[in-house]
């Protein structure tokens, strides 16, 4: 085999690696249901905004992000087979409370009350430290413990995306480079109540339409996410410090939603004031549950991509071995 056809074969592996979209599953019978995520790759990447270090998208590893937002239907099976108690809001005036829509009026503590069972019903460990149902760091006698986010446990396998996670899958392209906007493109998008065109957004809506179904909720980033402009605003794992050192964070939110009258909002760069109380709308506090406010599930727990292009190079050079044979 010459020299260029191995280089070529490990660049598809990479590409396959990167582009990689998973469906996992989760509870089972009545309460079934399914998770899609999609692989951002190029690990160790440079991020994007330098003097913004806790927020620029730069994340040592390779992880996959949901490809949509969590809906109303994977909240209410999750509640009926763990228990939860998870409460949404009531979305009768704001377009109605169809099992697509996207889960929204969680509080943070909620969307990590989920993930955990996510974790703890697929036989892993849970990402964040509930005692007696309070919300606690984890300390340094606890397995997972990192020093670095003392919220995320670093044995989990699901977790609410961190600042860098979630903006990493929103701007960054495969090559390295950035895009203004979470649709893979620096021009504002075009503002639709849904759809999966190209460079569009669930944004620009009155209240009374509210969201599109997740998975009708504007065009695709270059990774293969959709509605991280629009929709819903997003709850981000990351403190507005950018250390997770504290139990009462205010905490940032991202990405917009169906009635922001104007695109900046999702903008890589947008900052709004926020005041002594943590109102604004880039950041909340932890128990805030608002009507356009849901999240996303990152998955940390995928191999690194040299591990994937390997094992798509493995097959492939066997494949060639036989046929030479």
């Amino acid at each position: 085999m010459n020299k260029f056809l191995i280089l070529s074969l490990l660049a598809l592996g990479y590409q396959s690696a990167s582009a990689q979209l998973v469906t996992e599953s989760f509870g089972s019978g009545a309460n079934a249901f399914t998770m899609d995520f999609v692989t951002i790759g190029n690990p160790n990447n440079a991020g994007d905004k330098p003097g913004f270090s806790s927020r620029n998208g730069s994340v040592a590893y390779t992880y996959s992000l949901g490809m949509y937002e969590v809906s109303r239907d994977m909240i209410t099976k999750a509640n009926s087979a763990g228990s939860l108690g998870i409460t949404m809001a009531d979305m009768s005036s704001y377009g109605g409370n169809g099992v697509n829509k996207p889960a929204s009026g969680i509080s943070y503590y909620e969307a990590a009350t989920y993930v955990n069972w996510l974790n703890t019903s697929t036989g892993g460990t849970a990402a964040y430290n509930f005692v007696s149902g309070t919300f606690q760091l984890w300390s340094s006698t606890d397995a997972g413990y990192n020093a670095n986010n003392m919220y995320r446990n670093s044995l989990a396998k699901y977790v609410i995306a961190s600042s860098n996670e979630w903006y990493k899958g929103a701007y960054g392209n495969l090559d390295g480079t950035w895009n203004n906007y979470p649709t893979g493109s620096d021009s504002a998008p075009a503002a639709v109540a849904s759809g999966t065109a190209a460079n569009t957004a669930v944004y620009g809506q009155s209240a009374s339409t509210g969201p599109a179904d997740i998975t009708n909720a504007g065009g695709l980033s270059p990774y293969g996410t959709m509605g991280q402009g629009g929709n819903v605003w997003e709850w981000n794992e990351t403190a507005y410090d950018g250390t997770n050192n504290t139990v009462d964070e205010i905490l940032m939110v991202r990405g917009g939603a169906w009635n922001d009258p104007f695109p900046f909002v999702m903008q890589n760069d947008f900052y709004i004031y926020r005041d002594p109380n943590g109102n604004g709308f880039r950041y909340s506090r932890a128990t805030d549950e608002y009507f356009n406010l849901g999240f996303r599930v990152a998955n940390v727990g995928v191999p690194e991509p040299s591990s994937l292009s390997l094992l798509a190079l493995g097959g492939v050079l066997v494949a060639l071995r036989r046929r030479k044979k």
